[in-house]
């Protein structure tokens, strides 16, 4: 039985409405999984669960006694006091109603199961922290049915296992909003999604969920293909002529009018992100070389000894708990920040693109455009000038938009304005400092697919797994003590070599990446044979013929008009795709070997 249920709601500011006719029955025990792309009411919808709103039309009937708390996105700035007085506050509005002791009780009860120190000033906390003790506030009330905005973001990858194990053993019914897809991959029990107003209810878990997905866009796509069809037949008929407004054929002119209104209707789906990095004259083969790198913020170390050499292609993630130093061993990396002790040398031709987490780069008085082009009207993108309206309408920024100031933008804007800034310069090295915060999942995976592609060099940090599992080939993993330890592979890889046991993987199915071999000490010395320097000097070409091609498929797989009447060639593309990035890191592999015989 629900103890919830949202019944035909219903919310618009002008236009569409933003909630279309919305419905869902919240049962007890439900771990649902909130999905949509930014700005398409997710939030709102929250909201209006919880009564901070009111609809258009359409109500929400909660049983009786059912105690519903919402833990916003955005952590207050106005918060004062020790933690456990900020989740006594919890208990406000029971005040009256139950004795000193009980909520005393209760508060401390509370901070036990989710390891805070009740003594500790609220203002002295780390994002992460804040965060758990604003929902150790919402959970001290007992509420029935508890709605999470984003509460992954910011936090570290130890916090966010430790917060999906918590709710998955002590929470309440639950509703939440989360880009980290491992995260809802391992508590959500069903997935509803919001897609232009409506909103669609799977009662599975996410990767069916994704199976699912892909079945109902394309008998979506073949519907309406058919409905343009009739319509553009029955258009063709009507302009016959005098008999197609015979009394006998009213009806089928009725028809062509109803029709014709359901086309005008038809919300198109959100367009997708279109990100391309521009790529900038190749490196040589070293990159970065660290040599006993030390670093201290006063008596604490942030590095001791760390060596490292980076070269050409390679993609780092960076990993560790929020205040350990990532990205501080960026700016020592980049040459921002000098080391206490110890070396760093930089490679030929390096074209650094950064961007961080923060979004310093970003004028916030200044619009959307200016902060990109400045007082241009065009940006040079791949040699070519492209007006700086219709780039900015590749990351979603309506022209209206792209002439608001930076100010007024929600967290995933700004990322998207970030990196299309980025994205303007060319660059041989992208620095990506936590890209991934308030990005919805599928331009998370455009990005994602984008830096795959990439071949240049990339650091990364980041603490959503699926992202680094995807994307990187080599960890650097910050273990305490100023340890910084090197490892081959993704999240999974570093997951599996600390515990010595197979971790259950969040990557997507794609062709196992190994080290490229190191050449033998015979090979170096000896010279390159004739075919041997025949074959090196083709390479590149070849490589280039494979990732044109590699990129013309991305292309097509992206065009949703590819799969209205392409069906059989999807399967192709995507095994040809598949075989290209083998062939591609078998010839980088050979690549480097001869080049190493040849030095």
């Amino acid at each position: 039985m629900a103890i919830v249920s949202v019944q035909e709601l219903t919310l618009g500011f002008g236009g569409h409405p933003l909630l279309d006719r919305v419905t869902l029955h919240i049962e007890k025990g439900d771990r649902i999984s909130l999905l949509g792309r930014n700005g398409t009411g997710k939030s709102t919808l929250m909201r209006l669960i919880n009564r901070e709103i009111r609809p258009d039309s359409g109500k929400v009937v909660t049983e009786t006694g059912v105690r519903t708390a919402r833990l916003p996105q955005e952590v207050p700035t106005d918060i004062s006091g020790t933690i456990l007085t900020v989740v006594v506050q919890g208990l406000s509005d029971e005040a009256d109603k139950i004795p000193e002791w009980e909520i005393r009780t209760r508060a401390e009860t509370i901070l036990s199961k989710m390891q805070l120190d009740g003594d500790e000033p609220f203002q002295n906390l780390s994002a992460g922290l804040k965060r758990r003790a604003l929902l150790a506030q919402t959970l001290v009330a007992e509420p029935d049915l508890l709605l999470l905005d984003e509460p992954t973001n910011h936090l570290d990858i130890e916090a966010i296992k430790w917060l999906e194990d918590f709710l998955g053993r002590h929470g309440p019914t639950l509703i939440f909003i989360a880009h980290d897809r491992e995260f809802v991959r391992r508590l959500a029990t069903k997935i509803a999604q919001i897609d232009r107003g409506h909103l669609n209810l799977f009662e599975c878990s996410y990767d069916t969920f994704l199976e699912r997905k892909e079945a109902v866009l394309a008998d979506e796509a073949a519907r309406l293909h058919r409905a343009d069809k009739k319509l553009a037949a029955e258009e063709v008929w009507v302009r016959q002529g005098i008999k197609a407004r015979r009394t006998r054929n009213e009806g089928r002119v009725r028809a062509l009018e109803g029709l014709r209104e359901e086309r005008r209707q038809r919300r198109a789906k959100a367009g997708s992100v279109k990100m391309r990095a521009q790529e900038a004259e190749r490196t040589g083969k070293l990159v970065i070389e660290a040599q006993h790198l030390d670093y201290s913020f006063g008596p604490d170390a942030v590095l001791k000894d760390f060596s490292t050499v980076i070269q050409r292609g390679d993609k780092i993630g960076i990993m560790g708990p929020n205040g350990c130093g990532k990205t501080t061993l960026l700016n020592l990396l980049l040459g921002n920040l000098h080391p206490d002790n110890g070396n760093i040398r930089h490679g030929l031709h390096l074209e650094i693109a950064y961007f961080d987490q923060l979004r310093e780069q970003l004028d916030e008085e200044k619009s959307v455009q200016e902060n990109v082009a400045g007082k241009n009207d065009k940006v040079i993108i791949d040699g070519n000038a492209r007006h700086i309206i219709g780039y900015l309408g590749d990351f979603l920024f309506t022209p209206e938009r792209a002439r608001s100031p930076v100010s007024i933008l929600s967290g995933g804007e700004r990322n998207r304005l970030l990196l299309a800034k980025l994205f303007t310069r060319p660059a041989n090295v992208l620095v990506l400092d936590e890209p991934t915060n308030d990005l919805d999942m599928e331009t998370l995976e455009l990005l994602e697919e984008l830096l795959v592609a990439y071949r240049g060099t990339l650091l990364l940090v980041s603490h959503d797994r699926t992202f680094l599992n995807n994307v990187v080939t080599g960890i650097y993993a910050f273990e305490g003590d100023g340890r910084v330890e090197e490892y081959v592979g993704g999240y999974d890889d570093w997951l599996r070599q600390q515990t010595g046991a197979p971790a259950p993987s969040s990557r997507k199915e794609k062709p196992e990446k190994t080290a490229p071999s190191k050449p033998k000490a015979s090979d170096k010395s000896r010279k390159l044979s004739y075919k041997e320097q025949q074959e090196l000097e083709a390479l590149p070409g070849r490589i280039e013929a494979m990732e044109a091609e590699q990129a013309e498929i991305h292309a097509t797989l992206s065009d949703p008009d590819f799969y209205r009447e392409k069906s059989p060639e999807v399967a192709k593309l995507k095994d040809r795709l598949e075989t290209l990035e083998k062939e591609l890191f078998a010839a980088y592999a050979r690549w480097e070997e001869l080049e190493a015989i040849g030095e």
